[in-house]
């Protein structure tokens, strides 16, 4: 099964806050963001990352671990992708799905901003 192009789209979700995190990894099949070190957090934390598995892509969102209220307003859909407290899985593409966690993943960061982890 290729999921190159599920990786790519959610990498792409993830990649438009490279600037502002530390790129742990960048590899074909697994990409990996932590906070950068601050005064407030003291060392780096893992905020997010894309790794294609064997059968799925998977896509880690840590803050909604710590803030699960990030995703109470989120769709039932999207709830299904869930494998635990701060992960979704993807066999294929699905803009609707993406486009929330677009969103999603935009107020993560911010939480991590109001916090000064980022």
């Amino acid at each position: 099964m290729d999921n190159s192009k599920t990786f790519e789209k959610l990498k792409s979700i993830l990649s438009q806050y490279e600037l502002q995190l530390s790129i742990l990894h960048d590899k074909a099949d697994n990409y990996y963001l932590n906070t950068p070190t601050t005064e407030s957090n003291k060392k780096a934390e893992f905020f997010g990352a894309v790794q294609i598995k064997k059968s799925y892509v998977a896509f880690h969102l840590m803050p909604i671990y710590y803030y699960p209220e990030l995703f109470d307003d989120i769709s039932q859909e999207l709830k299904n992708r869930m494998q635990g407290k701060s992960c979704f899985n993807f066999k294929d593409i699905d803009d609707k799905l993406f486009e929330e966690l677009t969103e999603l993943t935009k107020s993560a960061f911010e939480r991590y901003k109001e916090l000064k982890k980022i």
